[in-house]
């Protein structure tokens, strides 16, 4: 069936066929033709992006338009023709497509905005190998607003949500003094990240921005957000890429440069 959802496109002009987005597709919905990125078929493509970070010229970028759902299962049959190895999860075709019911509105609780004293952190159970060092509350990107006192001259630590749970030693060495928010860049709106980034950017004086992902392709996109979001507002923040490996190791810490 055909929805409004996303899909990948690519600038045929930007595009030098260096082929760095092909892998990065976790779906195999990229390849190289007479020397140029393509799309190989509609149902292949999830629409989220994974491959932006991987691309130097900038050639791909992902747009809203009328497409075939997405099909795992077409996807697994693909994937195991080419010998590539078959994501242990990929989404929904029903959830991506933007003219899809949404859930009924309604507050909740557990996102209402709020600093931890010293006394409330120390009032946060610990475990054997160390406590939390979390300052506030929410931690989900979704939920935090633009003008949370916590975002004021903060340190930001921008984390793809399997981070820290593959990582052992996040809350030791990263969190501490540092705003955590997190998200996942596969599963969740992308654009929703960019203007929502580029709010908190805009309206704060952030000292330096953290941006930690997994070594797997779909984690690779959260830099490509943060890389729009600095764009759109504007902005330039000192500002780190670290890449977590599956076993929580820290494979490569670089810095990044935006052009505004």
């Amino acid at each position: 069936m055909v929805h409004q959802r996303k899909m990948i496109t690519i600038n045929e002009e930007l595009c030098n066929g260096c082929g760095q987005c092909v892998p990065a597709c976790a779906e195999g919905a990229l390849a190289i033709v007479d020397g140029k990125a393509r799309l190989v078929k509609e149902i292949y493509c999830d629409g989220l992006g994974a491959c932006l970070g991987d691309c130097p010229t900038g050639a791909l970028k992902v747009v809203v338009r009328e497409a075939a759902d997405f099909d795992p299962e077409a996807v697994t049959e693909h994937l195991k023709a080419q010998g590539r190895e078959v994501p242990d999860h990929m989404p929904d075709p029903e959830s991506l497509r933007l003219n899809a019911p949404k859930p009924p509105a309604g507050g909740c609780p557990g996102a209402a905005l709020k600093t931890m004293t010293p006394c409330g952190q120390a009032n946060i159970p610990t475990a054997q190998t160390g406590g939390s060092a979390l300052s506030h509350w929410p931690v989900q990107l979704r939920l935090v607003p633009p003008n949370a006192p916590f975002l004021k001259n903060a340190d930001l630590l921008l984390t793809a949500d399997c981070v820290p749970v593959a990582m052992p030693t996040y809350h030791g060495e990263y969190v501490p003094n540092r705003v955590v928010l997190m998200g996942c860049p596969k599963f969740d709106n992308q654009m929703e990240y960019v203007e929502k980034l580029a709010g908190i950017i805009a309206e704060n004086d952030l000292k330096s921005i953290t941006v930690m992902e997994m070594e797997v392709p779909c984690c690779s996109s959260m830099s490509a957000i943060l890389n729009e979001a600095v764009k759109r507002a504007g902005k330039a923040v000192p500002t780190e890429r670290v890449t977590v490996s599956r076993t929580g190791a820290v494979l490569r810490t670089v810095t990044l440069e935006f052009d505004i």
